[in-house]
């Protein structure tokens, strides 16, 4: 699940960085951050959903 997040994360992030005419650098940046940020909150839903519901 947090590997599918952080991949659509880095796919998001590349993306939004070319379309700002950005570098490679910041494209590599962008999706990094991305693919951190995309995972980080599907673990806490998955933690907030696995404490509530089961």
């Amino acid at each position: 699940m947090y590997l599918i997040a952080a991949i659509f994360g880095a796919f998001i992030g590349g993306r939004t960085a070319k379309k700002r005419n950005g570098a490679i650098l910041d494209v590599a940046f962008y999706a990094a951050g991305y693919a951190i940020a995309f995972a980080l909150i599907t673990l806490i839903l998955t933690l907030i959903v696995h404490r509530n519901f089961l």
